[in-house]
């Protein structure tokens, strides 16, 4: 199985009382399978997971799995255990693939993320996409430590947030020898990099409101019209830089909502973007 293409980091709407907005998470996803994106990703950090309650969860990854669009769901957390036994409540709520982050506060070694890894893919009934964003979780993925676990098949790719050109190429290049092996960039601004050095696609924020415009950003760079995709990049730049103005999800939130799509505040402890932040974003948009 190989990730390729454009696949959507989704946003949770919320309603006025905080609650999840399911007739908004509907509309959302109408907007998405229109905008012709290649998958979904649910519960990951757009889509505040760890502030969703598992019934939640569940309602959310169930609706996803109605646009029949292949479905990635945030699977990880600090502990080996607690993530099997999410593995499986994900396989039977229908995802495809489990994406699954570094485990977070442990800040394990590079050997403890090697057995974290190798010993989830021995027990997944999920293929697995590793998610490699150190700022999130404390520790960085090696690549010489992915490299090791491409020996294991039912680990198929990498969401890759680290922000390091050198390693990006690192990881591109294991392609020669695993062309299974997926690299997403994880970070919208690095989906041109990425593609243009051998990747495969992006996990994309952006396109929760952009969804056709980045796509058109991804078929430029598998045509090789690099300058085409240098231009959508360079229009799409200051949308792409304002969403991590403040923490993700709050400036994506904003936007879609001053949009009028679903999306409602962040939950706590995220606040709303407020004051100069707001008045930007207006601008932009």
């Amino acid at each position: 199985m190989i990730c390729s293409g454009l696949y959507t980091a989704l946003i949770t709407p919320f309603d006025s009382r905080g609650e999840l907005d399911e007739e908004g998470l509907d509309r959302n996803l109408d907007h998405q399978v229109k905008g012709g994106v290649d998958g979904l990703v649910v519960l990951g950090t757009t889509g505040e997971a760890p502030t969703l309650t598992l019934q939640e969860k569940e309602r959310i990854v169930t609706r996803a799995r109605h646009s029949k669009l292949p479905l990635i769901v945030g699977c990880g957390t600090n502990s080996t255990t607690s993530t099997l036994e999410t593995l499986c409540w994900a396989e039977a709520l229908g995802a495809d693939i489990a994406m699954v982050v570094n485990p977070y506060y442990n800040k394990p070694t590079q050997e403890g993320l090697y057995r974290h890894f190798s010993s989830l893919s021995d027990r997944s009934p999920l293929p697995l996409l590793l998610y490699n964003i150190p700022g999130r979780t404390g520790v960085n993925l090696a690549p010489k430590t992915v490299e090791r676990l491409l020996a294991h098949t039912q680990i198929i790719g990498i969401k890759e947030a680290a922000a390091d050109m050198v390693q990006l190429s690192e990881l591109i290049s294991f392609k020669a020898k695993y062309p299974n092996f997926s690299v997403l960039a994880g970070d919208d601004g690095w989906t041109l990099s990425t593609l243009a050095l051998g990747g495969d696609g992006v996990v994309s924020v952006a396109s929760n409101l952009y969804p056709k415009e980045m796509q058109q950003l991804i078929a430029s760079c598998k045509k090789e019209d690099y300058r085409n995709a240098a231009e959508i990049h360079h229009r799409l730049l200051p949308f792409f830089k304002a969403c991590f103005v403040e923490t993700n999800p709050i400036p994506i939130k904003a936007a879609m909502e001053q949009c009028g799509f679903a999306a409602g505040s962040p939950r706590p402890p995220l606040t709303s973007f407020a004051g100069e932040l707001q008045s930007l974003m207006e601008s932009l948009l």
